[in-house]
């Protein structure tokens, strides 16, 4: 699951609509949606997160949200180290080859340390 597939499970079930529901009104199929929600699907284009959006009638803070969620939500990655240090190509295949292994403790700590220097930067 992705973080804005979470996000969009968890909208859903706060108003108790079906995925069949809300597929029908933003004019996707049940199956793209459940693909998006479970993380099957590359991130959602704007223009899909605008009719999100709206179909769900939220605004300001809530809306950047998940416009954010959204932009951090592809499930396939590509990290390009090209012209990095030779420690940025080493971290990217290790935690390529990782991730599927690591605990969410784990991933919920490298996460808050990679926020906080994202955050000083």
């Amino acid at each position: 699951m992705t973080p804005f597939g979470a996000r969009l499970r968890a909208l859903r079930a706060e108003r108790g609509i079906s995925q069949k529901e809300m597929a029908a009104a933003i004019g996707v199929s049940p199956a793209y949606l459940s693909a998006l929600e479970h993380g099957h699907r590359g991130a959602p284009g704007w223009a899909l997160v605008q009719k999100i959006i709206g179909y769900f009638n939220i605004i300001w803070d809530e809306a950047e949200e998940l416009e954010r969620l959204a932009a951090v939500s592809d499930p396939r990655v590509v990290i390009d180290t090209a012209g990095l240090p030779e420690q940025a190509t080493e971290l990217a295949n290790l935690l390529a080859e990782r991730i599927r292994g690591m605990e969410a403790e784990e991933i919920d700590d490298l996460l808050a340390r990679i926020r906080e220097a994202a955050a000083r930067a």
